[in-house]
């Protein structure tokens, strides 16, 4: 699996991001940063005029079953917390797979977990609407 590796840096590139935000929604885009579950990125989120963020979950997937476990997971509950009460939807992934969906879904501010690689590799072995629907019932 090839991708980003943490979210985007909004809070370095405030100016550059409100303004792409700005123009976007313009034309009647949604817009969503995908972001570290950090507080400065957040509060630089809330402040571009996004409709929502997609927290990374990768450091979260990647201490699953580990002493850091708890220390991520509560990371990731802070920042939902901040951005929905900053007015953001929440949204949250990278790394979610079955085992480790569970716990995402005790945050109540994240309404969508986007998962797919672990789907796709499940589907390998049991079919795409059989990977799809146990997901599904793993998220509600």
């Amino acid at each position: 699996e090839i991708t980003t590796e943490g979210g985007l840096d909004v809070s370095g590139q405030l100016k550059d991001i409100s303004t792409a935000v700005t123009v976007l929604k313009k034309r009647g885009i949604f817009v969503s940063l995908f972001i570290d579950p950090d507080p400065a990125q957040v509060e630089a989120s809330i402040s571009t005029g996004a409709d929502a963020v997609e927290l990374h979950t990768g450091c979260y997937a990647n201490a699953y079953k580990t002493a850091g476990c708890d220390q991520e997971w509560t990371r990731l509950r802070r920042a939902a917390f901040e951005a929905a009460k900053g007015g953001l939807l929440v949204f949250a992934g990278h790394g979610l797979d079955y085992l480790n969906v569970g716990r995402i879904k005790e945050i109540p501010e994240i309404s969508e977990v986007n998962i797919g690689f672990a789907i796709i590799a499940m589907a390998v072995m049991v079919g795409l609407p059989a990977a799809v629907s146990d997901m599904k019932n793993l998220v509600r």
